[in-house]
């Protein structure tokens, strides 16, 4: 591992909750109004963002609700087409989430890649676009259970990550968001520790520095991202290189999800 590869502790945490394929617009509405109530009570912790990301169909919902009650999160999306526009039936490209004041946007999520038959060029195609659109990417990184028994899972997240973000500035790096999916251990029976995301996140901060720079190592946020829970959100973030979450099941339960928020790390 390089000396290079060095978490800043003080970077901002991000939180962000993926609401995949749930909620119709007024399912979602009811829930930003549950977050919005318990994110005035409580409060987002001093060092740490959140970020929604509901489906295309409720994100104008979401964002005038976020919007006109002031709720401290930032609005999300969860994938888009690279192209800016053109004959794509049933896409959504960067700039139409742009116009609706979206932050992030998630790409390369582990279920695209696998049901959507997603490949790193069209990842790094999304990133592309969602930059030129002056959102964030959240860069989604992972190995299935045969690279992982093979040997290889640490050379795949590496050129995953080489992919979708070599021959960009410094600077760029530093402000992307990489999520680490342990696709092994998601839905399999087997279970990803600490220890297990921990290393992986290292590696990935690893790669950002020998493509980038020790700045951009320090900067970048790294997300784990497999069946996060209120109980084992404390102890993700008390590991040296994770700096955020990506939350799937739990954001779409309110209290559950402002726990994860307010977890110590």
């Amino acid at each position: 591992m390089s000396p290079a590869a060095v978490s800043d502790p003080g970077r901002t945490v991000l939180v962000s909750g993926n609401w995949k394929m749930n909620e119709n617009h007024f399912e979602a509405l009811r829930l930003v109004q549950e977050l919005a109530a318990m994110l005035r009570v409580s409060g987002v912790p001093d060092g740490r963002e959140v970020s929604i990301h509901p489906p295309f169909t409720s994100l104008r919902t979401v964002q005038t609700a976020v919007e006109t009650d002031k709720v401290p999160v930032a609005l999300g999306a969860q994938s888009c087409h690279h192209e800016m526009r053109g004959a794509f039936t049933g896409e959504v490209s960067a700039e139409m989430l742009a116009k609706l004041n979206v932050a992030y946007v998630i790409a390369g999520h582990s279920e695209r890649r696998m049901h959507c038959g997603e490949t790193d060029a069209l990842v790094r195609a999304k990133v592309d676009a969602i930059l030129v659109q002056g959102m964030r990417p959240i860069v989604c990184v992972g190995e299935v259970l045969e690279q992982r028994q093979s040997g290889q899972a640490e050379p795949h997240v590496r050129r995953q990550v080489l992919d979708a973000l070599s021959g960009r500035s410094a600077e760029t790096i530093g402000s992307v968001v990489i999520a680490y999916e342990p696709i092994w251990a998601i839905g399999t029976g087997e279970t990803a520790s600490v220890e297990d995301a921990e290393q992986m996140c290292a590696v990935i901060r690893d790669e950002v520095a020998k493509l980038a720079g020790p700045g951009a190592a320090a900067s970048v946020r790294i997300q784990y991202g497999g069946s996060v829970t209120p109980e084992s959100a404390g102890g993700l973030l008390d590991a040296d290189n994770i700096d955020g979450l990506l939350v799937g099941g739990a954001s779409l339960d309110a209290e559950r999800f402002v726990s994860i928020v307010r977890a110590t790390r």
